[in-house]
């Protein structure tokens, strides 16, 4: 993976959060992993600074990698567009540029259902999703486009499938599909891939859920045809990692829908 030697990767919602058995609790911190043992240059983004902090202390102590995290949040009421350019500007001047960005930041009020779905419920999903998505590729596309870079957003099984309990969700998860679809057929000509992937991955907060909820667990959390969820940075990580691969420019505008380690199917 030496293709990400001296290379820069901004990821959102990259803050630590583990397993009990030590490894990557989370879709942000696994793909920052899997980039950390490639060597790039990490720039990671979040809500809660410590969880951004204990991630650059271990990233950089296991790996010997540069990770600057930087406390952002879009959210309603605000300049977002500022908050994202702010994030893009430092680690322009850290690193020198951007060479992949990984839209993976996302926060909705699950298991509210649409007529008992508030506005500021909906506009939460919104503005950290979709909006968020917006925003950043926007304040990447310059540096992006000189690389010849990557951009790789999330969505979500909940919009392909109309995940009961998810309709903001959903909706901002959707909206980035087809945002992801529109920036690669227009960034196309600029040598830059963008590609979206839909996750199932085993997170520290379903392993807190089956602890403290086993009964709501067993009836609402459903395993994956291959009998196990997918692994954030083994699984979900090294794909963002070879997505970013300019030999696999090809794929460019793809959904990619990973389960459970059954791998990519377009």
């Amino acid at each position: 993976m030496d293709f990400m030697k001296n290379k820069t990767v901004l990821i959102t919602g990259g803050g630590r959060a583990v397993l009990s058995n030590g490894k990557a609790g989370a879709i942000g911190y696994g793909i920052a992993i899997a980039y950390a043992k490639a060597g790039a240059n990490i720039v990671i983004t979040g809500r809660n600074l410590k969880k951004l902090e204990d991630a650059k202390e271990e990233l950089e102590r296991l790996y010997g990698v540069k990770v600057l995290p930087v406390q952002a949040d879009i959210a309603d009421g605000q300049d977002n567009q500022a908050v994202a350019d702010m994030v893009v500007a430092k680690a322009v001047e850290a690193f020198g540029g951007v060479d992949v960005l990984i839209n993976n930041a996302q926060a909705s009020a699950s298991g509210v259902t649409l007529a008992d779905h508030t506005l500021d419920q909906f506009n939460l999903a919104m503005y950290s999703g979709l909006y968020a998505a917006f925003h950043y590729m926007k304040a990447c596309y310059p540096y992006l486009k000189a690389a010849k870079g990557s951009v790789i957003n999330f969505a979500s099984g909940a919009g392909l499938f109309g995940n009961y309990g998810q309709c903001s969700y959903a909706a901002a998860k959707e909206g980035i599909r087809g945002l992801t679809r529109v920036a690669a057929t227009e960034w196309a000509k600029d040598g830059i891939n963008v590609n979206v992937v839909c996750p199932l991955a085993w997170t520290a907060q379903l392993e807190n859920f089956q602890k403290a909820y086993p009964e709501a667990f067993k009836a609402n959390v459903h395993t994956p045809p291959a009998g196990y969820f997918g692994d954030p940075e083994d699984d979900i990580g090294r794909v963002c990692l070879q997505l970013a691969n300019p030999d696999f420019k090809y794929m460019t505008g793809e959904t990619l829908t990973l389960e459970g380690g059954l791998g990519l199917r377009p």
